[in-house]
């Protein structure tokens, strides 16, 4: 099994075989929602392994609401090994200063509890409708600002859905999709209008994917707001979406009474020596 130092290694020369390039793909998007993607990240034998080992659905906490359907695990002590290595790979301080080098955002800390990172797996008829991520980390000292996805399914075609979509233009216009394509690392920004969404799966399989966030002190833009995860419909879904709006709100509402919450997420790796 390789180990994460060895993971890290590998990642960090392959951001910096094309690190010109990947600083002008999200340079020229960042006036929406900034992003880049990178093609054969790891080795195809260890992103091979990975989807091997990864959890079953019924091995995994199934989100199941109008909001949403997946499946997500944060738990990493709890399965195959390769897959905590790989994860926090991409926490290593090499890699969190490149990234932030091609995205231009510096002083970037990444999130050892893996609050609402870690692994997710969806398959048919899973989706994940329009939203914004929770603006903080999961004691509301940090501002969100950068999601990794990284994705293990091989030969997922484009035409089976599950895909990360962007709506930088809001959710009236037509959104960018970045295919979930084996071995690919997608970065995104995110802020008070990075709305992203995932495509309805409709293949009988499993898109699975490996998942970080990076942190800063500092929000990506001024106008910038504390605001919990909020979901909105597609542009096809009147009804869904005043549902959804009027959720959003609610929870709103009560985190301003609740500043932590009325209850603990339980979206977090639980280190055994760590106090959570």
């Amino acid at each position: 099994m390789q180990q994460r130092q060895d993971i890290a290694t590998h990642i960090y020369n392959r951001l910096v075989k094309d690190k010109d390039q990947l600083r002008q793909d999200y340079l020229s998007s960042k006036d929406g929602i900034g992003y880049f993607y990178i093609d054969n990240l790891l080795h195809e034998s260890l992103a091979q392994q990975l989807y091997n080992v990864f959890p079953e659905p019924e091995d995994m906490m199934h989100k199941k609401s109008i909001r949403e359907r997946k499946h997500v695990a944060a738990q990493m002590n709890s399965y195959d090994r390769s897959l905590e290595e790989t994860l926090y790979a991409f926490q290593d301080e090499r890699i969190v200063k490149i990234v932030g080098e091609i995205c231009g955002i510096p002083h970037l800390e990444p999130d050892e509890h893996l609050y609402a990172g870690g692994l997710s797996l969806m398959a048919k008829d899973n989706f994940l409708n329009p939203h914004l991520d929770n603006s903080h980390d999961k004691d509301r000292n940090q501002w969100r600002v950068l999601n990794l996805l990284y994705y293990v399914t091989p030969d997922w075609q484009d035409n089976y859905g599950g895909h990360l979509e962007i709506w930088p233009n809001g959710l009236k216009e037509k959104q960018i999709t970045i295919h979930s394509r084996f071995n690919r690392l997608a970065v995104m920004a995110t802020h008070q209008e990075s709305w992203h969404s995932v495509s309805p799966v409709t293949y009988n399989g499993k898109r699975s994917c490996i998942s970080n966030y990076y942190f800063s002190q500092d929000p990506l833009r001024e106008s910038d707001r504390f605001h919990v995860t909020s979901f909105r419909g597609r542009p096809s879904e009147g009804f869904k979406d005043f549902i959804l709006t009027l959720d959003s709100k609610l929870r709103m509402g009560l985190r301003k009474i609740f500043k932590k919450g009325v209850t603990k997420n339980p979206h977090v790796y639980k280190k055994p020596d760590h106090d959570n």
